[in-house]
């Protein structure tokens, strides 16, 4: 698949929040994010969370994003996928789906985020697919369903997010 920003004519430029400066190229490379996304992360990455769990993403804009995460090293004491692995996945999808609506010099903040568990998984690889719900001028509201290799449903949680703008100076920063 391929990943996509589909807003028309809207390059992502900045960081939505400034990280001590640091060489991500290898993280956003390692975690598959689009080359025209790059440059909104050169300044932060991925995120330690991200990297932690690893996931690597498969396409993102804000109408849909999907990525991919192992079982093995996210499961709980039962040797099953942790049910707030899942829920990091989510929150991973919805809020970079959310902050790619937001644009430049704006920020998605989770407001609320809720899953159900279906079923376990213990091993392979799951794959999130976040789909918008509502992008609106203030909030967003997306919809997570992360299913097995068989396409079995484990999860499905949805994640609604403020969206503000950017401390003045974080912006001027960003840009």
């Amino acid at each position: 698949m391929h990943a996509k920003d589909t807003r028309s004519g809207s390059p992502l430029t900045g960081s939505p929040i400034r990280a001590l400066p640091g060489n991500y190229e290898q993280e956003l490379a390692d975690a598959h994010v689009p080359d025209h996304i790059r440059p909104w992360l050169a300044e932060s990455g991925v995120g330690a969370l991200v990297v932690k769990l690893g996931i690597v993403f498969e396409e993102l804009s804000a109408e849909r994003s999907v990525a991919t995460m192992p079982v093995e090293g996210n499961t709980q004491i039962a040797g099953i996928l942790h049910g707030g692995a899942s829920a990091a996945l989510a929150e991973t999808l919805g809020s970079f789906s959310a902050t790619l609506h937001a644009g430049p010099g704006k920020i998605a903040m989770g407001i609320d985020l809720n899953a159900t568990h279906h079923r376990p998984a213990s091993t392979g690889v799951v794959r999130g697919v976040c789909t918008a719900i509502h992008l609106g001028r203030t909030t967003t509201s997306h919809e997570i369903v992360i299913k097995d290799e068989s396409g079995r449903r484990l999860c499905t949680a949805r994640i609604t997010n403020l969206l503000r703008n950017l401390p003045q100076e974080v912006a001027q920063a960003a840009r």
